[in-house]
């Protein structure tokens, strides 16, 4: 029976202390014991259903991450206070000095700020490679090797990763494989394609009301625990705790992801055969256009589409400014970064969530100062939207008069 994820998290169902349809939160930072022995033995591990410090787990926490878990399809899972505070924690857990990691060369900013310029202070050295060339991929793996690290659909530009065919690579070589899925939740499963470690930024898309920053890490129970240890888990020792009434916020709100990631993709398609239409020069992975369609189309959950995440290239960074500006005065967006939004968010990514990457290197993968990254809204009515958008286009000239 096909995985479907969104059953998986319509299945789970809590009560709260009281009866209440939504679980209780778990408002404290330390818990109370009837006895030493269970304070004791809870620090220890060994008591099931105890609590003993928020920086541990908390309730709230916990009924967040089995929730995720269930829609990732892992064992377990454990909430971070931002997605940063999901991936570096595991990574550092994966790695020691003198471990090796291979990467895309396309991922989110801090992501690779991270893997660029702190991890080496560790002797913890990255390999960035075209995520969408396996021998090139299978080319940077050394002896020292421990993770093959990609986001499914990489940020800004919209590379697919063929995931099943990575974690063929990864198994091959013993390599650890984590994939960040934080542009397609729902309509891609990493963990059903061989992803050992799946990772979302909450924020985005999973909130869905860009007021929450969280993240988590959704693995095996032994990663998980191991990343939760007292004595050398990295989530534990670093810190990066989810706020309990934040956990709760989240949790209500993934229970409409399924009927969000419709819309955002169906609106997504809808403006991106418009815009390619007209002769702008558009990447969405939904476009046949686009190189890693038909790998996106072998992997995708079908009913939740390509995904809210489009670009345009519009020449310069002047023009997209000017373009952006206009957009947010005629109430089409907002001009911020971050994704997943009711209403759609426009930036252009060279000089904002990628702009930790070298401008060489942004050039040499293929980001212009032109690029506009849209993550399209939940627009009732789309086609005005594209009327509006095309308007604006025209007024800063994107689009010439006559065009199409």
């Amino acid at each position: 029976m096909k995985f479907k994820p969104a059953d998986k998290i319509q299945d789970l169902q809590y009560f709260g202390e009281f009866g209440g349809v939504n679980p209780s939160i778990s408002d404290s930072s330390t818990y109370t014991f009837l006895s030493a022995k269970t304070m004791f033995d809870t620090f220890e591990g060994n008591a099931d259903g105890c609590y003993l410090y928020s920086r541990h787990s908390s309730p709230s926490n916990l009924y967040l991450g089995e929730a995720l878990a269930a829609m990732e399809g892992t064992e377990t899972a454990n909430v971070a206070a931002s997605g940063m505070g999901a991936i570096t924690p595991a990574l550092l857990q994966l790695c020691k000095a003198g471990d090796h990691i291979v990467s895309s060369r396309t991922i989110y900013g801090g992501t690779y700020a991270f893997l660029k310029n702190f991890a080496p202070r560790l002797n913890i050295n990255t390999a960035f490679v075209d995520i969408t060339n396996a021998e090139k991929v299978e080319a940077a793996i050394t002896e020292n090797t421990k993770v093959l690290y990609c986001e499914a659909i990489s940020n800004p530009l919209l590379e697919v990763a063929d995931l099943a065919e990575l974690a063929k690579i990864a198994k091959k070589h013993g390599l650890t494989f984590v994939v960040d899925n934080t542009f397609s939740p729902l309509s891609i499963s990493p963990k059903e394609l061989g992803a050992d470690i799946v990772i979302h930024s909450l924020t985005k898309f999973i909130n869905g009301s860009s007021d929450t920053v969280g993240g988590v890490t959704c693995g095996s129970q032994e990663f998980i625990d191991s990343l939760r240890s007292v004595n050398d888990g990295a989530n534990m020792l670093l810190g990066p705790t989810m706020d309990s009434m934040r956990a709760a916020s989240i949790l209500k709100n993934l229970r409409t992801l399924h009927i969000r990631i419709k819309q955002h993709s169906h609106n997504a398609m809808y403006l991106a055969k418009r815009f390619q239409e007209e002769g702008l020069r558009t990447v969405y992975p939904g476009l046949k256009s686009h190189p890693g369609h038909e790998t996106f189309k072998k992997m995708m959950n079908e009913d939740y589409g390509f995904g809210g995440l489009l670009t345009l290239d519009v020449g310069s960074l002047e023009k997209a400014n000017e373009l952006m500006e206009l957009m947010q005065k005629r109430n089409l967006g907002y001009l911020a970064v971050s994704l997943g939004f009711y209403k759609t968010l426009f930036s252009a990514p060279g000089s904002s969530t990628s702009s930790e990457i070298p401008e060489e290197e942004q050039k040499e993968m293929g980001l212009s100062d032109g690029l506009i990254r849209f993550s399209i809204g939940l627009d009732n009515d789309i086609e005005r939207t594209f009327q509006t958008m095309k308007e604006c286009m025209l007024e800063v000239g994107v689009l010439k008069k006559g065009t199409a």
